[in-house]
């Protein structure tokens, strides 16, 4: 039986919730100034394990789709994140991300043709307006670096969010496999880079293996697992405005086990952010024509002219041999 949608909304609000404890694990658990390593560690073995799980392999135009999304989901993500988990404090650093409504926004009229709803705007700016209480008034100088990481971050993930509701997934293949092949192709790209920029592996105690067996397993496998699979079931509006429960998360876990203070001015922007997370997901009718699965004619027009695309390149290779 198919989950409600307010299960389904809640089961996909886990992965941010998760997401936002990165913060507190990275600058206390792991191994300082290691970013490229930390987001090695943590896609790679994720993905091996869920394509250890789902038995299914890319065919096709999914090999270079897996690849994209993997690029833009993970292989970029998670450098700029934890770059950014390094130089800023953590609700600072993970609080950016409830930037993401108006990048996909933006991102969904590009590439999918869909023009925002003023409610999607007006929420989204109310979810950046709290992003800016929490920003300016956070504990801790703030980095340039930092801030343009944390930013970075958010265009990419915004990006892979709209492109997997573009692509969808291929007939029979579900959402463990589909954050299988981009754990696993963002991790084979961060690989390189973390051997050059940070040479060999850190020596690693029990504290650290810890840490970095509860990002593998707890915040990248299972979250992302998750993730996918409401990207699949709900808009990109609905999954994007689930973002700010990362940065509410990551403040609440720097209040309660790092001492970390907050002020009035950062609680009321808290409470926009939640505020525009629970507003975005209401769904217009508009916007419910949007949903995956019944596909929408944008998502159908797309996946029509790839398959044509497909079938093409089938006929042509048939007439060369």
């Amino acid at each position: 039986m198919a989950a409600s949608r307010p299960a389904l909304i809640a089961l996909t609000a886990l992965a941010p919730v998760s997401w936002g404890t990165t913060y507190a694990v990275t600058t206390e658990f792991l191994p300082a100034d290691r970013p490229l390593f930390t987001a090695l560690v943590r896609a790679l073995p994720a993905g091996l394990l869920l394509l250890a799980l789902a038995r299914v392999l890319p065919r096709g135009a999914w090999w270079w789709r897996a690849a994209v999304l993997g690029a833009l989901n993970i292989g970029a993500f998670f450098p700029l994140l934890f770059l950014s988990a390094y130089r800023l404090p953590g609700g600072l650093a993970a609080v950016v991300g409830s930037a993401g409504p108006l990048f996909v926004a933006g991102l969904s009229a590009l590439l999918l043709g869909q023009r925002p709803s003023a409610r999607t705007l007006l929420t989204g700016v109310m979810a950046a307006f709290g992003v800016s209480l929490v920003v300016l008034r956070a504990a801790g100088a703030l980095d340039t670096l930092g801030l343009l990481a944390a930013v970075a971050s958010t265009a990419s993930m915004s990006a892979g969010t709209v492109l997997t509701q573009r692509w969808g997934r291929p007939e029979g293949v579900g959402p463990l496999a589909l954050a299988g092949w981009q754990l696993t192709a963002g991790g084979l790209l961060i690989a390189p880079l973390a051997l050059l920029a940070e040479g060999a592996p850190p020596a690693l105690d029990g504290r650290a293996a810890g840490g970095y067996l509860y990002l593998a397993v707890a915040n990248t496998a299972a979250a992302y697992w998750l993730w996918f699979r409401g990207i699949g079931r709900l808009t990109a509006t609905q999954v994007t405005f689930l973002v700010p429960l990362s940065p509410l998360t990551a403040a609440v876990v720097g209040w309660a086990a790092l001492g970390q203070a907050l002020t009035p001015v950062q609680l009321v922007g808290m409470g926009l952010a939640l505020g525009a997370t629970v507003a975005g997901q209401f769904v217009t009718r508009r916007e419910r024509r949007t949903l995956r699965f019944p596909e929408t004619s944008e998502t159908s027009r797309f996946r029509e002219r790839d398959a044509r695309k497909d079938a093409r390149d089938v006929t042509d290779g048939a007439l060369r041999r």
